[in-house]
């Protein structure tokens, strides 16, 4: 599957289903980033049954503000609408295959049911 261009209009749509998303937020002009897309795009390609989104951080800054980006590029991986991982920098293949199985076996629910406990403790 190749990226999409992820907007303020789109972004709820695109990654609200129970599939796994990742996404790549960068700008034009961003060194790391631009040497980052390639990977990305190769990655996207060798798993169809997940959704990759692209969100240049120049054109959405809101998008960015949501997720406190600060720094790019930066990767964020989304299933069942929890967010499972958000960091700045560029990855390697073996690292997003990494993040991608991390994600895949995530019990969602038990993830829900610890992030209300901490909440509830807070």
């Amino acid at each position: 599957m190749t990226t999409i261009e992820l907007t303020g209009e789109n972004f709820k749509e695109a990654v609200s289903g129970g599939d796994i998303a990742l996404v790549d937020f960068w700008a034009a002009w961003c060194g790391p980033c631009r040497r980052f897309a390639p990977v990305f795009e190769r990655f996207s390609d060798r798993h169809p049954d997940v959704v990759f989104g692209k969100v240049d951080t120049e054109a959405q800054p809101a998008l960015a503000q949501a997720f406190q980006i600060t720094s790019i590029p930066a990767v964020v991986a989304i299933r069942d609408k929890v967010v499972l991982y958000a960091k700045p920098g560029p990855l390697s293949e073996q690292a997003l295959g990494d993040l991608l199985a991390r994600a895949r076996a995530l019990d969602t629910d038990q993830a829900r049911r610890d992030l209300a406990e901490r909440n509830a403790r807070a």
